[in-house]
């Protein structure tokens, strides 16, 4: 297997990374690792993707004007 070093990477992008390996239970290294293989098969969604899937999921739903709710909320 080969190395790959990344430079300069973002105070608050390493932070985000660290995170998500803790939340997955992953090293950083193992984090960063995953990424790339998914990233390298092509199994990234694109964001088009993502927010198709989310407009799926809320379909035919009828949500309540929130100008109304925040209206009320700043009267009490």
């Amino acid at each position: 297997m080969s190395d790959v070093l990344v430079r300069n990477v973002a105070d608050d992008v390493l932070k985000r990374l660290k995170a998500r390996a803790r939340q997955n239970r992953r090293s950083l290294q193992g984090e960063v690792r995953v990424i790339l293989e998914h990233a390298a098969e092509g199994k990234v969604p694109s964001r088009r993707a993502v927010i198709d899937k989310v407009r799926a999921l809320f379909k035919g739903r009828r949500f309540s004007d929130s100008a109304e709710l925040i209206r009320e909320d700043r009267e009490r």
